[in-house]
């Protein structure tokens, strides 16, 4: 029985008459990997947006203001950092009663506007062209 039926690597390789010797040439030499990797996160920015829509609010909307797109009071509670739906009268400061209508202007004193951190990850306006032509011409540039 000198052919083995298994040929699978690790399969009674001290039993085999012929042993493969590795060449430096099966596996590619591996560069120096020492030290911190290069940083290749996206940039990110804090920005607010309207809670009914999801407009771009500016960055200096006041308390009174409505959004631009859809008019949505700014100053409510769907807008507002402390809403949360899981908490005791949907908000997370100490309030002393219930707010009814969340998505109606009121005069809460703990109101500060929504900011959330985004990633940016469109491409600046300048970077595009200016048709789809274009693009298609910019993949194959030499």
């Amino acid at each position: 029985m000198s052919e083995q039926k298994y040929r699978q690597h690790g399969y009674r390789d001290s039993d085999r008459s012929e042993k493969r010797e590795r060449t430096s040439g099966d596996r590619p030499v591996k560069q120096e990997t020492f030290g911190p990797r290069a940083v290749q996160m996206a940039g990110s920015h804090a920005i607010s947006r309207c809670a009914q829509c999801g407009a771009v609010l500016p960055s200096g909307a006041g308390p009174v203001d409505k959004c631009s797109k859809c008019g949505f009071d700014l100053h409510s509670c769907k807008q507002c950092t402390h809403f949360d739906t899981s908490a005791r009268f949907e908000c997370t400061q100490p309030i002393p009663a219930r707010i009814p209508r969340k998505d109606v202007a009121n005069q809460c004193t703990f109101y500060s506007i929504s900011v959330r951190v985004e990633k940016q990850t469109s491409t600046p306006a300048s970077a595009r062209p200016l048709d789809a032509r274009q693009a298609f011409e910019n993949l194959f540039k030499k």
